[in-house]
Parts: structure tokens; C-alpha cells; sequence
């Protein structure tokens, strides 16, 4: 099924998952899939690391995913050092294992390299081949409520958005964002630019301090009062930290669908105990099966 069928007629609920590094036993990932299906997820997306490494894990993973009959895959797909032929190549795969919704990024470039060393340099041309190339792919594209850090400004952010669309993004899905009014003015500009692709909305549940400080500060995000106030009164106490953390990511998902978006993805860190505790306490059990 595809993503955009779903999102035409309701909101859809999601997980991303990570796949373990090759020396590493996949046993774990697939108890914690197991886990999350209970919730009755639309999709589970899976990534790869940086410079296209683990994607034959991703494979594995998006395949697995796929045979369950439980829900359906997106996989990740970047720019970084795909050629014509080895994108061609890679989505054929992924069509005949039955796999066809594909989140279709540039991808952050590895340390040292100057473009993505591939034929795409930007999302907008990778995603017009694929379409060219592979018409019954559901593309999602990514996009960045607070700006993309290395864009200049938002004006040229949205342009590029909009660029997106029109090569033939299905709908968006949003890097992290704790700022539920900037997602608010953010999706303004977007209907304002004539950016009408359906919005799915990433959360990242705040269960650490120093990973949600790095993640936010290395993808120029901001980090609201809110949890400002969490990082500062249970900083330096992990257990406290998780539980004040689960209960503003409860606080922020129920913020969230107040402003009326498309989808809820979860960026669940392959923690399913952790995830399971904030979607029971939001009141999302099962909530699409």
C-alpha cells in the first residue's frame, strides 16, 4: 500500500528504525519491529548510516518488515555516491521484494567530502529520476520545519521544497522539531509557496540529555523553554531525565495532533520499553489496526 493513499484519508501513525551494524546480531531489531507492531503502525521507516553504509542491512530490514504482513516499509534512500545505474539497480531490488515507498533524501555527507560524489547533488533531481525511472513509487521527501541548516535562509528552504513537489514528492516528512510553533509558521510559508503535499510530522522522544543536545544543536533546531527547563532541573540525573523527558514528548505529541497534522513518526532509537511507555501515556494503543 502506499503512503499517500493512506494520507488522503486520515492521519497516519509511524516509527523509524535503525538497522544494527554489520558485525552485529539482528535478533534484538526484530524483537523491537515485533514490539512496535502492536501499535498498529501505517509504516516503519529504516534507515542507513552515512555515505551509503549498512544497506544491505536496510534491505534486510525493509524486507523483513515487508513480510510480516503487519505494516508497510518506507526505506531511506540518499544521493550520497549513487550513480544512475547503482539507483536503478538498488530500486529494482526494492521493487521485487515488494517495496515501494522510498524516502528519497541527498543525505549528510561524510566527513571531508565536498557533494555527494554521485549524480544527484540535491533530493529534487534523484527524486525526478526515481519517478521517471519508477513511476509506482510513493516518494517522500524530507523537509525542515526550522530551516535546513545549511540553507541560507528560509526562502531559499521553501524553494527547494517546492522543487521537491513539482519532481514529484507524494507528501513530506519532517526532520526533529521540539518547536510546535515553528512547525505551525513553518507549514504557513509552506501553503503560502503553494506547498500542498500532506506533512508527516518526526518526533524524537527526550530520553537523554546529552544525545537530545547534540542531535538538536547539529540540525540547528531550537530547543523550546519547555524542554530547556527539563535539560536544566534533571540534566545531571539520567532517571529523572527519562521521566520528565517521556512526559514532555507526551505533552508535545498531544501538542502536535492539536495542530492538525498529517502524521505522527516516531524516531524511536530502536527503544521500543521507552517508546511503548510515551504512546501508552499519550493514548495511542493500536491506534490504527
Amino acid at each position: 500500500m502506499k503512503i499517500l493513499d493512506i494520507l488522503e484519508k486520515r492521519m497516519t501513525f509511524s516509527f523509524e528504525v535503525f538497522p544494527p551494524k554489520e558485525d552485529k546480531p539482528i535478533e534484538p531489531l526484530m524483537e523491537t519491529l515485533e514490539r512496535l507492531y502492536t501499535f498498529g503502525p501505517d509504516f516503519v521507516s529504516c534507515t542507513y548510516g552515512a555515505g551509503g553504509t549498512n544497506k544491505g542491512r536496510n534491505v534486510e530490514i525493509c524486507s523483513a518488515i515487508k513480510k510480516s504482513n503487519k505494516t508497510e516499509p518506507v526505506t531511506h534512500f540518499t544521493c550520497i555516491g549513487n550513480s544512475r545505474s547503482d539507483i536503478v539497480s538498488a530500486l529494482e531490488e526494492y521493487t521485487k521484494l515488494g517495496i515501494d515507498n522510498i524516502l528519497a533524501m541527498r543525505g549528510d555527507l561524510p566527513a571531508g567530502w565536498e557533494g555527494t560524489r554521485g549524480d544527484f547533488g540535491y533530493a529534487d533531481g534523484l527524486i525526478a529520476f526515481i519517478k521517471q525511472k519508477f513511476p509506482h513509487f510513493c516518494i517522500a521527501a524530507a523537509c525542515y520545519p526550522e530551516k535546513h541548516i545549511q540553507a541560507p535562509d528560509f526562502t531559499s528552504d521553501i524553494a527547494h521544497l517546492r522543487f521537491k513537489q513539482d519532481s514529484g514528492a507524494s507528501f513530506l516528512m519532517t526532520q526533529l522539531c521540539h518547536d510546535v510553533d515553528a512547525y505551525k509558521r513553518f507549514v504557513e510559508r509552506l501553503r503560502a509557496a503553494r506547498v500542498t503535499l500532506p506533512v508527516i510530522v518526526g518526533v524524537m522522544p527526550a530520553l537523554a540529555k546529552d544525545p537530545i543536545i547534540r542531535m538538536t544543536v547539529s540540525n540547528g533546531c531550537s530547543i523550546p523553554k519547555e524542554l530547556a527547563a527539563v535539560i536544566g532541573k534533571y540534566g545531571e540525573n539520567p532517571e529523572d531525565f527519562k521521566k520528565a523527558g517521556k512526559e514532555y514528548t507526551v505533552r508535545q505529541i498531544h501538542e502536535y495532533m492539536d495542530a492538525g497534522i498529517n502524521g505522527l513518526h516516531i524516531y524511536t532509537l530502536n527503544k521500543h520499553e521507552d517508546v511503548s511507555d510515551i504512546l501508552l501515556a499519550a493514548g495511542i494503543c493500536g491506534l490504527n489496526k
